[in-house]
C-alpha cells in the first residue's frame, strides 16, 4: 500500500478556529496511525487578506496542541515549496501545458454575461452550467486577446 500524506493547509486570515483545529488534529492522528506522513501547506493566495502575524499565530497555537508536520512550512520535504504562493510558477507551467494540448482554454466571457446564463438557466429549473463558448476559441486568436 502506497504511504498515506495528508495535509493540512489553513488560510492565513485570522486565528486558527476549532473547526480548523479539529481538521488538523484528525489528519494528523490518520497520518500517524497509518504510518504516514502529516503535511502543513499554507494557502495563502489571499494576498489582501493574508498577513505574516495570522500565519504565526496558526503555527503557534498548533504547536501548542502538539502537532508536529512531517514536511510543510518550516520543515523541507520534497514536495515543496509549501506556500501555495511560491508555488505559481508551477501551476502556471502546468497551466500552459493543458492550454497546449488543448485540454484547457482561455474564457472571455464577463462576469455579466456568465451571470445572465446562470440566471437564465436558473429561471428554466436547469442547474447552471457553463455552455463552452470560448472553446473554440483558437490559441492563436486568445494569444491576441490577451
Amino acid at each position: 500500500m502506497p504511504e498515506v500524506r495528508v495535509r493540512f493547509a489553513p488560510s492565513p486570515t485570522g486565528y486558527l478556529h476549532v473547526g480548523g483545529a479539529r481538521s488538523a488534529l484528525y489528519n494528523f492522528l490518520f497520518a500517524k496511525n497509518m504510518g504516514g506522513k502529516f503535511i502543513l501547506r499554507i494557502e495563502d493566495t489571499d494576498q489582501e487578506r493574508s498577513t505574516q502575524e495570522a500565519l504565526d499565530m496558526q503555527v503557534s497555537d498548533l504547536k501548542w496542541l502538539g502537532l508536529k508536520w512531517d514536511e510543510g512550512y518550516e520543515v523541507n520535504g520534497p514536495f515543496g515549496p509549501y506556500r501555495q504562493s511560491e508555488r505559481l510558477s508551477i501551476y502556471k507551467e502546468h497551466a500552459d501545458q493543458l492550454l497546449k494540448s488543448g485540454r484547457a482554454f482561455h474564457c472571455f466571457c464577463s462576469d455579466e454575461e456568465l451571470e445572465e446564463k446562470r440566471k437564465k438557466a436558473q429561471a428554466e429549473g436547469r442547474p447552471p452550467q457553463y455552455d463552452g463558448k470560448c472553446r473554440s476559441v483558437t490559441v492563436e486568436q486568445a494569444a491576441e486577446r490577451l
